[in-house]
């Protein structure tokens, strides 16, 4: 199993915890992750990181689909891998509605359709085989639309890059198959070694689909874990349950909430909808008591060392070909670089 640190996206201000990720990089960690929502952006950071460092691979988790179109994600991330020595990895996800309309100010649309003609495009820049046209239903290049000139021409890129690495972040079984059909890597989002069993049937037939002989071989699970060393269980696991709470009962309407859906698809359902209604109705406090240890357990590795070690290896039966560590504990990627047998005598 391959390391990740995912470092996320900022709060109100932007700290890069460089400390962690050089250390990161001495320990064998593979690659380091970062993230958007509605502040920082996922790219700039990663730009800053490349600098810094000199071999860790450097990957988005995730870039927000409707915030870019096609060609500048391809632009941007074939520039930021010439500047970094071929490092890049491309994380996209769709993000919500209230995201996407609310902030983008671009309309939802058909997020299954875009997801797709967007990797398509993305492909077709890079190959560099031919000027770059395309007939979809989201996107069309040259566009032929209501206001367009007329003047569109067809183009190819004048950088010279490769087909770069692409992860999606998806939940639903679409998606999911959407992703093992097109993509490098999956980037599942509150994953528990538990559930593997309710989406290794859309994995499969995504491959099926693929046409090529795809399979486990050739694709990349990359889920997220938090880590955090400790004698308190109990306190450890509620430090994760305001992040939980949030996406759970307020990232999201309440008829459209994805997190919340995930929860109820692990048999959280009455937890789920409980977290909601405090959610949004302002009493936030009660609504990350509402939490379960049980569902933050199951996706995190927290406790003494002994514990972690005792349940680590449930994420590499799972599948998880990449465990990306969400931790700020030098000691936890130290612990997990052992436990993964990345480590070669790294000191913090």
């Amino acid at each position: 199993m391959k390391l990740g640190l995912n470092i996320g996206y900022s709060g109100s201000r932007l700290e890069i915890p460089l400390h962690l990720v050089r250390y990161a990089e001495s320990l064998g960690y593979d690659s380091v992750w970062t993230a958007e929502a509605y502040g920082s952006d996922a790219v700039t950071p990663l730009a800053w990181l490349a600098a810094q460092t000199s071999r860790i691979r450097l990957g988005t988790a995730v870039m927000q689909i409707p915030a870019r179109t096609p060609a500048m994600t391809a632009m941007t991330m074939s520039t930021l891998d010439a500047l970094s020595g071929g490092r890049v990895m491309v994380g996209l996800g769709l993000s919500g509605p209230q995201v996407v309309e609310g902030w983008h100010g671009v309309p939802y649309g058909r997020p299954a359709v875009r997801m797709r003609e967007y990797v398509q495009i993305l492909r077709k820049i890079w190959a560099r085989e031919e000027p770059v046209t395309y007939a979809g239903t989201e996107y069309r290049l040259p566009f032929d639309g209501a206001g367009a000139a007329g003047l569109g021409k067809p183009l190819k890129s004048i950088l010279h890059g490769r087909q770069l690495p692409v992860y999606l972040a998806t939940m639903g079984p679409v998606n999911i198959r959407m992703t093992a059909e097109l993509a490098d890597g999956w980037l599942p989002i509150w994953f528990s070694p538990r559930r593997m069993h309710l989406f290794r049937p859309h994995l499969e037939e995504g491959f099926r689909r693929a046409g090529n002989g795809k399979g486990w071989r050739d694709f990349d699970i990359a889920a997220g874990c938090t880590v955090a060393i400790g004698d308190d269980v109990g306190a450890l696991l509620a430090a994760q349950k305001p992040f939980l709470a949030l996406y759970i009962g307020g990232m999201g309407a309440r008829e459209k909430n994805f997190h919340n859906e995930m929860a109820i698809k692990y048999g959280y359902g009455d937890a789920a909808r409980r977290i909601q209604e405090l959610y949004l109705a302002g009493r936030k406090q009660e609504a990350e008591a509402a939490v379960p240890d049980e569902l933050a357990d199951e996706m995190s590795l927290v406790g003494p060392p002994a514990r972690i070690a005792a349940r680590f290896r449930d994420w590499e039966d799972a599948g998880v070909t990449t465990l990306l560590v969400q931790s700020r504990q030098p000691e936890a990627l130290r612990l997990m670089a052992d436990l993964a047998g990345t480590s070669e005598g790294a000191t913090g």
